[in-house]
């Protein structure tokens, strides 16, 4: 079966030169898929006439005159902007053209237009955003919510956990997941009212349900999945990517003081570079959007050419494996019981 993605070329911080070059890597790799590029034809072009090794008899372009930028507000996006390569990349998998779209837009946006064109799937109240986080066993922490929802009740969460759950066996080949409930400590008697009534939820359900876990557990790797509201998700997210940036910019800071260092750096490098490589968000870049009426995949805006390939693995895991039917499936059965 042959897996069609649909990509959204100039959306994030770099378009086209990015995209188009990773999408010709994918189709390499590759032999059962197709890919479906859309934006400006003219830019899209000049990129892949530099690639004459590229499948063209497995590439489309779609044509969009117009670009969703990273600061639009998500009115404008939604309202203003219908011929975007956005909207027409996500209308691919509505018409059933394509079995998954990848953007590096406007996550705001993504959401936004995602939801609208495709809705929700019947029995989830709210979409939520999924990514994981790498963890110092390397295999990655999947974590949500990550911003689409800063106030949830119980239900919401409790619906995160089953929509990730099935996630994770699908993208991540991981089957029977455990779930951790992100808390302030692992004791039953802590966290609010929402945190333990949702405590309650997974306890009761047939999910994998570790516990409460803590902040430093999505680092050591202790569940599969860790779940929360979109408010507490952005903040450990965000804080996390700034730890890193900043202990590697010290890091680099230290070892170039001197000569001597530059020189301990030099005999450092290959523990280094294997730290580097174990620690490196690019290889965890693809977020999905858990909860619609398709596959949608948020590469990160600053995603360079690696670490877009891998956003379109996921992609293609899910579209493969059937995620989002595996999910309505999921939720069918919990109605149904």
């Amino acid at each position: 079966m042959s897996v069609t993605l649909a990509i959204d070329a100039m959306g994030g911080d770099h378009g086209v030169v990015v995209t188009v070059p990773a999408a010709c890597d994918f189709l390499e790799k590759h032999t059962d898929v197709n890919i479906t590029l859309v934006g400006d034809t003219k830019a899209i072009e000049q990129v892949l006439n530099k690639f004459s090794k590229a499948p063209l008899d497995r590439i489309q372009i779609i044509p969009a005159s117009e670009i969703v930028l990273m600061d639009d507000p998500i009115e404008v996006a939604l309202r203003r902007k219908k011929d975007s390569s956005m909207r027409i990349a996500i209308e691919q998998v509505k018409e059933g053209l394509a079995d998954a779209v990848i953007s590096s837009g406007n996550t705001g946006a993504l959401m936004a237009i995602s939801r609208y064109i495709l809705k929700t799937l019947e029995g989830v109240d709210r979409p939520a955003i999924a990514t994981a986080i790498p963890n110092e066993k390397g295999s990655g922490t999947t974590m949500l919510d990550l911003g689409a929802n800063a106030d949830c009740e119980p239900m919401h969460l409790f619906q995160f956990a089953q929509m990730a759950n099935v996630m994770v066996q699908v993208v991540d080949g991981t089957q029977n997941p455990t779930i951790g409930l992100l808390n302030i400590g692992e004791e039953v008697i802590k966290g609010n009212d929402v945190v333990k009534q949702t405590s309650e939820l997974l306890r009761e359900s047939k999910l994998n349900f570790y516990g409460n876990v803590e902040g430093n557990d999505i680092f050591k790797g202790t569940t599969d999945i860790v779940v929360c509201d979109g408010f507490v998700g952005n903040v450990v997210l965000k804080a996390s990517e700034g730890l890193a940036k900043m202990m590697s910019g010290m890091i680099r800071e230290e070892f170039n003081r001197s000569g001597f260092t530059k020189l301990m750096a030099i005999c450092a490098m290959v523990p280094l570079l294997r730290v580097r490589k174990r620690v490196d968000h690019r290889r965890y870049n693809g977020a999905v959007l858990l909860g619609l009426c398709g596959c949608v995949i948020k590469s990160h805006g600053s995603a360079d050419r690696f670490a877009f390939g891998f956003a379109l693995d996921r992609a293609y895991e899910a579209a493969k494996n059937r995620m989002v039917e595996r999910i309505a499936d999921a939720f069918m059965a919990e109605t149904k019981e």
